[in-house]
């Protein structure tokens, strides 16, 4: 999965997030409704790789296997997570109060084609 897909579906997960939160500050009583973990795990099937362990492998062999395939796949994870927390955080502690998170989110969707397959480079400055 590209790094463009992977920030666009991590910033579809904070907003949901954030929805969620929305809803309980609403109606404290209401059930959780973070209980449908489904957007996460879709993600996570979608990025972690296949891994054909081989027979007779070991269990250090099985651990460098592992390292190796899903490595790249965390990173990416992560590098998402931390490219929305970066611009998320730069507004907040700005002082900007008239930007909301939904706006800072919204406005990485929309420069998230600019990250390709690379990964998230410096991502300057948010335009909202």
């Amino acid at each position: 999965m590209e790094q463009s897909e992977v920030v666009k579906r991590v910033i579809g997960i904070l907003t949901e997030a954030g929805e969620m939160r929305r809803l309980l500050e609403e109606d404290p009583d209401r059930d959780d409704p973070s209980t449908d973990s489904t957007v996460v795990t879709a993600l996570l099937n979608e990025t972690m790789p296949r891994i054909a362990i081989p027979e007779g492998a070991t269990i250090e062999d099985v651990v460098v296997l592992v390292g190796r395939e899903v490595g790249g796949a965390v990173e990416q994870l992560v590098g998402a997570f931390t490219l929305a927390f970066a611009m998320l955080a730069q507004v907040h502690d700005s002082g900007q109060t008239d930007v909301s998170s939904a706006d800072v989110l919204q406005d990485l969707a929309l420069r998230a084609e600019q990250f390709g397959a690379e990964g998230p480079g410096d991502p300057g400055e948010p335009e909202v």
